[in-house]
């Protein structure tokens, strides 16, 4: 072979050898044992002190309303408390095995939307905290999730482990499967609720379609007319619902209005020339999630030809709690770029990587320091409810939030070493389950020591979770 075209060569093989990956996977069976995973390293970290710390950048009158949408129940404390679950991971033996984890993996955080070319997707929807750590945490995440989340159902503790154990086993054959595929085949699989609808048997199917339902009226337009109002002049503007939903004050308007200039430029050129069609109408303030409120969250109103609307959410974007709370060092590559060009490349890329189909109207920019990324509001979302789900529909829902994690792991370049590691027996599933149960005892003591906190009147809280 001509000098000349070895570098190549070789650089494209030292991408992904699927056997000697798969074989090195093995190997570090010896190195990090796979029922050291179930092990919960007590740690003597303060979880209020935590939550308090992660208040320092954000808008303080919204602290107490995340602190109160926290103390609603178990579950919704776990939503918030993905700083808390990073530091723990941190202090215990890992696989190693490095994929991008969406880094807030729980059952709320999985969702429909709408593909590019409409039709609707199921997937991750949250990618906040994204960033590259052992494929595991996430794993863990999900599957405390829907420990917490059965506990709070008042299922059964035996129908509880069995869907935990379901959800590992989901997640491992989901990936067997995907590695089966070849690259082309894997990037391109989506899941999508009514092509799979006459697979979906019994109450599920019911969810799914109402789900489904619910997230086809989830538009731009169905969002105008709910948050704006027309003038007598014929001009719209916002209808305020403070604290949720408040115009922003001149000065930021001002820099918010320059920054989307700068959001254009990075956009691709079709995109760019789409937008190129609306007019900034307004900017609202929007409080968002639970664990994000109190973070800079806006609304861009964007009006086109006939008063067609076009909703747009700037979000903040801080450095993951992977890295910050996890400790787990990025790559050079995406350090470098988080680096340079803001958080906001961390969250875009990391959904580009983990979701089948991205909004296309994905962007970030950097405002006086802070960092943002841009998306559509509300384009055809919708969550599935579990809360009033029978057990047996609960169970067949936290599979599906399993292969769907499955199927985003299998984009990285690690997945064939995770699949050996992994294997096809019970090893790993049993080892997560117990360390998962173990985190959902220490998450409820969390969630207690929050509650003291709020009744000694060491933090404040909002009296209505809801405003």
């Amino acid at each position: 072979m001509p000098k000349a075209e070895r570098p190549l060569r070789e650089r494209v093989l030292e991408v992904e050898n699927v056997g000697t990956d798969t074989a090195q996977g093995r190997a570090m069976r010896k190195i990090a044992p796979r029922r050291a995973l179930a092990q919960l390293v007590p740690s003597t970290r303060n979880p209020v002190e935590i939550l308090v710390e992660q208040n320092r950048d954000r808008l303080t009158d919204l602290v107490p309303l995340r602190f109160a949408r926290m103390l609603a129940d178990p579950f919704s404390f776990y939503r918030g408390a993905a700083a808390l679950m990073a530091a723990d991971l941190a202090g215990g033996p890992s696989s190693g095995i490095e994929v991008m984890c969406a880094g807030d993996a729980h059952l709320s955080n999985f969702g429909i939307y709408a593909a590019p070319h409409r039709t609707l997707v199921f997937d991750l929807n949250d990618f906040d905290e994204a960033a590259v750590a052992p494929a595991e945490w996430d794993i863990k995440r999900l599957v405390t999730s829907a420990i917490v989340g059965g506990r709070h159902a008042g299922y059964p503790e035996k129908t509880i482990r069995r869907i935990a154990g379901k959800v590992v086993r989901t997640y491992r054959d989901g990936l067997h499967a995907m590695l089966e595929m070849n690259v082309m085949d894997r990037y391109y699989l989506r899941l999508e609720p009514q092509r799979y609808a006459h697979d979906v048997q019994g109450s599920l199917g019911r969810v799914i379609a109402e789900a489904t339902r619910k997230a086809q009226n989830r538009t731009s337009a169905r969002v105008f007319e709910r948050i704006m109002e027309r003038l007598p002049d014929g001009r719209f503007r916002l209808r305020e619902n403070p604290p949720l939903l408040t115009h922003v004050a001149v000065s930021d308007e001002t820099r918010l209005t320059d920054a989307f200039r700068e959001y254009l430029t990075g956009v691709p050129a079709d995109i760019a020339l789409l937008l190129s069609h609306f007019q900034l109408t307004d900017i609202a303030m929007r409080v968002v999630g639970v664990g994000s409120v109190g973070t800079r969250s806006y609304l861009a109103i964007l009006t086109g030809p006939d008063g067609t609307p076009l909703v747009l959410q700037v979000k903040q974007a801080n450095q993951s709690v992977l890295q910050e709370y996890g400790r787990w060092q990025q790559p050079d590559s995406l350090a470098s770029a988080a680096a340079a060009l803001g958080q906001g490349i961390r969250v875009i890329g990391g959904q580009r990587i983990l979701q089948a189909m991205s909004d296309v109207f994905l962007g970030s920019l950097r405002i006086q320091g802070q960092d943002f990324y841009v998306r559509q509001f509300q384009d055809m979302k919708g969550s599935v409810e579990t809360e009033g789900m029978d057990p047996e529909t609960y169970g067949q829902y936290v599979g599906a939030c399993a292969y769907a994690l499955a199927r985003g792991h299998a984009q990285s370049a690690n997945a064939s070493m995770l699949r050996g590691y992994v294997g096809g027996g019970s090893t790993v599933s049993a080892a997560i389950v117990d360390w998962s149960y173990l985190y959902a005892d220490k998450t409820l003591a969390d969630f207690t020591a929050l509650q003291a906190a709020a009744k000694a009147g060491e933090i404040e809280v909002a009296a209505d979770p809801l405003r």
